[in-house]
């Protein structure tokens, strides 16, 4: 999901490892939108020569204004020839605290101050009885891997939603984000935020609401867009590697992002549009192989059989470009060796994300009580 404004006037959060501008934006767009898939003008090898340059970037072009674009993404994203980076949307922050809604309270944390690597974690302000311990839902951000941060207004209004309605702890991750730091950077960044959440399983951990209240036998994998597709890419590690501490019970993954060489049915239908999504895998990560790369195309990853949950839900749009990649996920994990339970919830006549643009419409009411019955099944 994106929504971005200009970093002009930067300032950081009160949690100066943050650096996230505080200048509000009201407007909302996602990135599977008609127009920014017709505009996108990428030269992803150039561009990943200069955005991943060892030099500082105030020298890459030390000739060039403040001011001349090298690269424009429309809605969300400038880089200029000097190197600078302009987010574009969804700068809008909120801080944490107790919302009155909801009666959930909400706190940031550092993971790894050296790596920019953070969280804001929600829980019910009012647990009964006080020692009761909750499942933990530990959510991964969308963005297209270059924008957004838990602390935007939409993400963190959905965290209040489902960690009041699941009556569960909800970990909200805040990874390092291309093209500064290229994909896959934001999967290693929320593993090492998953591993962060299993230290605290033998109660000894840095963060007391973990320690205290946090059910390491229910854990739940979420995200949307970009974010599902790290959360499958976390629940496979935890497959293949292990993962002491933590029972990954599901996953459940919100319009997911993953692509791939070969067309599905809805994208050869829109041609145009689906070259533009592989342009944008390969400027958020400029060394990869190609749209067949397993990190954004399952279908090539031997290990996926191994996903370390025993259940999935996938929830897809009727009218999203990714829709059949959702469906296709599906259709990979029932061919495998996997042995849960994966079923897709598709919402009629809506787009990508429209659940955080318009999360008051009936559809988007219905998909969240649908995440959290997958959170609270037995």
């Amino acid at each position: 999901m994106i929504r971005w404004s200009s970093l002009s006037g930067y300032q950081p959060l009160r949690l100066k490892y943050l650096r996230v501008p505080t200048k509000p934006k009201s407007y909302t767009r996602n990135f599977i939108s008609h127009h920014f898939l017709q505009t996108i003008p990428i030269k992803s090898q150039e561009l990943g020569k200069a955005l991943h340059s060892t030099k500082p970037t105030s020298t890459m072009d030390p000739t060039s204004t403040d001011s001349e674009v090298a690269y424009h993404i429309p809605p969300i994203l400038n880089v200029y020839k000097n190197g600078r980076i302009e987010r574009l949307e969804g700068v809008e922050v909120v801080p944490p605290g107790l919302d009155t809604e909801t009666n959930v309270e909400s706190k940031d944390v550092v993971i790894s101050e050296e790596e920019g690597i953070s969280a804001r974690l929600f829980i019910p302000k009012t647990t009964s009885p006080p020692q009761q311990k909750l499942p933990l839902f530990f959510y991964v951000h969308g963005g297209a891997f270059i924008i957004e941060t838990p602390f935007s207004p939409n993400y963190h209004r959905f965290l209040n939603n489902v960690v009041s309605k699941a009556n569960a702890i909800g970990v909200s991750i805040h990874y390092r984000r291309a093209p500064e730091h290229p994909v896959p950077t934001c999967h290693q960044d929320s593993w090492v935020a998953l591993k962060w959440v299993a230290s605290h399983a033998a109660g000894n951990g840095p963060e007391e609401w973990l320690n205290r209240h946090a059910d390491f036998e229910k854990v739940f994998l979420a995200g949307d867009s970009a974010g599902a597709n790290i959360a499958s890419y976390l629940g496979i590690r935890v497959g293949e590697e292990g993962l002491p501490g933590l029972n990954i019970k599901g996953a459940a993954l919100v319009h997911p992002y993953f692509w791939g060489v070969e067309m599905r049915e809805c994208e050869a239908k829109q041609a145009e549009a689906a070259m533009k999504v592989h342009q944008l895998w390969r400027f958020t990560c400029p060394t990869t192989t190609g749209s067949d790369d397993p990190i954004i195309n399952p279908g090539k990853d031997p290990n996926l059989g191994k996903l370390g949950c025993g259940r999935v839900l996938i929830c897809v749009a009727e009218k999203d470009l990714l829709k059949d990649r959702g469906w296709y996920y599906k259709e990979l994990l029932d061919k495998s060796e996997w042995s849960g339970v994966v079923e897709v919830m598709e919402s009629k006549g809506e787009n990508h994300v429209f659940h955080m643009l318009n999360p008051n419409c009936d559809n988007a009411k219905v998909l969240l009580n649908k995440i959290v019955s997958f959170i609270k099944q037995d």
